[in-house]
C-alpha cells in the first residue's frame, strides 16, 4: 500500500506548502474587521471560533462526495488516487480557499454576486441559476442516499418514507433557525463520528494489510469508459467540487479573522480528500473491478459503504463507520438548503432577520426537493455531477479574475479552471444526459469552446481593469 500511504502524506504537505503559498499570495490580512464582526445579525452572520468553523466547514462540503464519488471512481483502478491528491491540492483546496476569502472580503456575498462582480453583471443571473439547481440536487441527494442507508441498516424495519420525512424535518428546522442554534452546537459531535469513522477504516485498511493496488494508468473500468472526463466528474467532491463555492461563503459570514482562512478553506478540503483516499482505497481493496461494479449495480454505492464498514471493523465498529457515512450528508443536505435560502434571499434583496421571511423563501424548494426523491439515484447524481463541476469551473474563473485584477499570481486558478471546463464541457457533449456526442468529436469541440472562454476571460479582465472596480468591500477595511 505504498502509493495509499504516500498519496495520504502528500496531502498533509501540499496542506503545509502549496496552502502556505496560496495564503501568502492572497494576501490575507489580519488587521480587517470580517464580515461576522461587520455585519452581525444574530442569523446567519455570528463570530464562531476557528475549531467549530472548520467543523462546520468539514462537515458542510462532505457530503457522501468524498465516499459514493470515490467508490464509483475505485471502477477505473488506482488512476483515481492521482486525481484525488492532484485535484485536491491544486484545485479543490484552491477553489475553497478562494471562494471562501473573496466572500469575506466582499460582505459574506455568494457565487452568484460575486461572479456579477467580476465576470460580468449577466454572468450573476447565469451563477444563480446553476447555484440553485445544484443546491437543490445535493439536497435530495442528500436526502435520499443517508435515508438508504439508514433503512439498510434497521433491516428495513424503520420505514424508508419514514426516515425521508425525519430527514426534511431537520432540514427545514436546521435550515430556517440561526446558524448557532443547532448547526453550531451539534456539529461538533457529528464531526466527532465522521472523523472516527473514516479513521477507523483506515486504520482497518493499514492493520490488516489490504491489498490495495500500486499506481498504474490502465482503465481498468470494467465497461471501458473513457477516464477523461468522466473520472473527474465522478470524483468530485473528493478532489474539486463547485458545491463547495456555496458552501464556504456561508462560514465566510462567521469567521474571525483572515488568518484561519487557511485552516478553515483549504485544510478541511485536504481533510475531504484524505477521506476520499481511504473510500476509494477500501472498494479498491475489497473487491475486484467487476465485483464492485455487480455490487453497485445491486445496490449502489451504500452497499459497498456497509460490506466494507462490517467486514473491515465488525458488526458494532461497522454500524458505527456507516453511522458517520449517514451523518456526512445529512450534514450537509441542511446547510445545502440553507445556501440555497441565503443565495435566493441575495438574489431578491430579501431580508433575513424575520423567521416567516426564512420560511416562504425555501419552503416551495423543499416541496420541489421532496418530488425529486422519486427519481432514480444514479440520474440525479450524473445531473448534480455535471452541475457541481460546472460551478466549481465558474468559482475558478472568479478567484482568476480577482487575482488578475489584484495583480497577483492569478496562475494559481487559472490552470484548474481552464482544466475543469474542458472537463465539464467535455461531458456534457459526451454524455447521455447531454448531446451524446462520439468522444473524440466532444474533445475536439470542447477544446474549442474552452480556447474561446479563455479569449473572453482576457478580455473581460482588460474591461474590468480599465472600469477600476474595488475588489473589496469598503465596510471591512479596518479591524
Amino acid at each position: 500500500m505504498v502509493t495509499f500511504l504516500v498519496s495520504i502524506a502528500l496531502l498533509v504537505v501540499g496542506y503545509l506548502t502549496y496552502g502556505k503559498f496560496v495564503e501568502k499570495v492572497f494576501g490575507a490580512n489580519t488587521k480587517r474587521k470580517t464580515p461576522a464582526f461587520s455585519m452581525a445579525d444574530d442569523v446567519d452572520y455570528v463570530p464562531m471560533n476557528t475549531k467549530k468553523n472548520s467543523l462546520i466547514q468539514l462537515l458542510n462540503i462532505a457530503g457522501v462526495g468524498p465516499i459514493f464519488g470515490p467508490i464509483l471512481g475505485a471502477l477505473y483502478g488506482p488512476v483515481a488516487f492521482l486525481w484525488i491528491v492532484l485535484g485536491a491540492i491544486f484545485a479543490g483546496a484552491v477553489h475553497d480557499y478562494l471562494t471562501g476569502m473573496i466572500s469575506i472580503r466582499n460582505r459574506g456575498a455568494h457565487l452568484p454576486e460575486l461572479a456579477g462582480k467580476f465576470l460580468g453583471k449577466s454572468m450573476k443571473h447565469v451563477v444563480n441559476a446553476f447555484s440553485v439547481l445544484l443546491l437543490l440536487l445535493v439536497g435530495t441527494v442528500f436526502v435520499s442516499a443517508p435515508a438508504t442507508l439508514l433503512h439498510n441498516l434497521t433491516s428495513n424495519w424503520l420505514g424508508l418514507g419514514l426516515i425521508v420525512a425525519a430527514i426534511f424535518v431537520y432540514y427545514i428546522v436546521a435550515t430556517i433557525l440561526p446558524i448557532d442554534k443547532i448547526i453550531g452546537k451539534v456539529y461538533p459531535l457529528f464531526g466527532a463520528l465522521l472523523l472516527l469513522s473514516a479513521a477507523g477504516v483506515g486504520i482497518g485498511l493499514i492493520v490488516t494489510g489490504a491489498p490495495i493496488p500500486e499506481m498504474n494508468f490502465t482503465n481498468m473500468h470494467p465497461d471501458n469508459l473513457p477516464i477523461f472526463p468522466l473520472l473527474f466528474l465522478t470524483i468530485s467532491c473528493g478532489a474539486l467540487s463547485g458545491f463547495h463555492a456555496t458552501q464556504s461563503p456561508i462560514i465566510s459570514r462567521t469567521t474571525e479573522n483572515e488568518s484561519q482562512g487557511r485552516k478553515i478553506f483549504y485544510g478541511m478540503m485536504i481533510a475531504e480528500a484524505i477521506i476520499a483516499m481511504i473510500w476509494a482505497a477500501a472498494a479498491m481493496s475489497l473487491f475486484s473491478g467487476n465485483e464492485l461494479s455487480e455490487t453497485l449495480a445491486a445496490g449502489g454505492p451504500a452497499a459497498v459503504v456497509s460490506e466494507v464498514s462490517i467486514s473491515m471493523l465488525g458488526a458494532i465498529g461497522g454500524t458505527l463507520a456507516i453511522l458517520g457515512v449517514i451523518v456526512l450528508p445529512i450534514t450537509s443536505g441542511d446547510t445545502s438548503f440553507r445556501g440555497l435560502r441565503m443565495i435566493v434571499a441575495d438574489y431578491f434583496k430579501i431580508g433575513q432577520k424575520k423567521v416567516l421571511n426564512r420560511i416562504w423563501v425555501i419552503v416551495p424548494f423543499f416541496v420541489l426537493s421532496f418530488a425529486l426523491t422519486k427519481i432514480d439515484f444514479t440520474l440525479l447524481w450524473r445531473y448534480f455531477s455535471w452541475a457541481n463541476q460546472s460551478t466549481a469551473m465558474i468559482a475558478l474563473w472568479v478567484g482568476a479574475m480577482y487575482l488578475i485584477l489584484a495583480k497577483r499570481n492569478y496562475w494559481i486558478a487559472f490552470i484548474p479552471a481552464v482544466f475543469i471546463t474542458m472537463a465539464s464541457v467535455t461531458y456534457i457533449l459526451y454524455a447521455e444526459i447531454g448531446f451524446g456526442l462520439p468522444i473524440n468529436v466532444a474533445y475536439v469541440v470542447a477544446a474549442v469552446i474552452t480556447a474561446i472562454i479563455i479569449g473572453l476571460f482576457y478580455r473581460s479582465a482588460n474591461k474590468q481593469k480599465q472600469k477600476s472596480i474595488d475588489l473589496d468591500d469598503g465596510l471591512d477595511k479596518v479591524a
